[in-house]
């Protein structure tokens, strides 16, 4: 019983801290890889990327982040995707950095971690769809940064009622592993 009402409370977590924008001013905006095709952002990806450039635009970050590894078989990255589309939409390039070798959201962070390290400012706006919030901002905080969360509204994920809650189930998994096995920075 007590494993079921803790179960219960971390799905209300997920879904609770998906619905706050916490987005302020910080040292980067990490925008968090999703599937590209061939070069082009998915519909996914795209609504993550749009919704950081928006950020970006408002003033509250000097940098953009772009994360996320090439999968097997592609010959481009997902950073390298964002990269671009951030650039062909007014980034300047040199406000771009890329994170390309992480696969996973922990390998992606850890990444950004090492990239911000030594810089003055070490708080960073997480955007990424509404269910992955709570697990990125516990992954952030134990790798030594700041983190204010910045959900993406627009995601196809978003837009399918079936589809968003089999993600906040995988996530209500997912956030307690990460809790327990992400070893914090040191």
């Amino acid at each position: 019983m007590l494993l079921a009402v803790a179960w219960i409370l971390i799905v209300a977590a997920v879904l609770i801290t998906g619905l706050r924008d916490t987005a302020q001013r910080a040292g980067a905006i990490v925008v968090l890889g999703a599937a590209q095709y061939e070069g082009r952002p998915s519909p996914v990806l795209r609504a993550r990327l749009d919704h950081a450039i928006g950020l970006y635009v408002r003033g509250l970050a000097p940098l953009l982040i772009v994360t996320g590894g090439a999968g097997t078989g592609d010959t481009t990255s997902e950073a390298a995707v964002g990269r671009r589309y951030a650039f062909q939409r007014g980034v300047p390039d040199t406000a771009i950095l890329m994170e390309a070798r992480g696969r996973t959201t922990s390998e992606s962070l850890r990444g950004v971690a090492g990239m911000i390290a030594g810089r003055r400012d070490s708080s960073v706006i997480l955007v990424s769809d509404p269910f992955h919030m709570l697990r990125l901002a516990i992954l952030a905080r134990r790798l030594g940064m700041i983190p204010y969360t910045s959900p993406t509204r627009t995601s196809p994920i978003s837009a399918s009622l079936s589809n968003e809650w089999k993600y906040v189930l995988t996530e209500s998994f997912k956030v307690p592993a990460a809790f327990v096995l992400e070893r914090p920075s040191s």
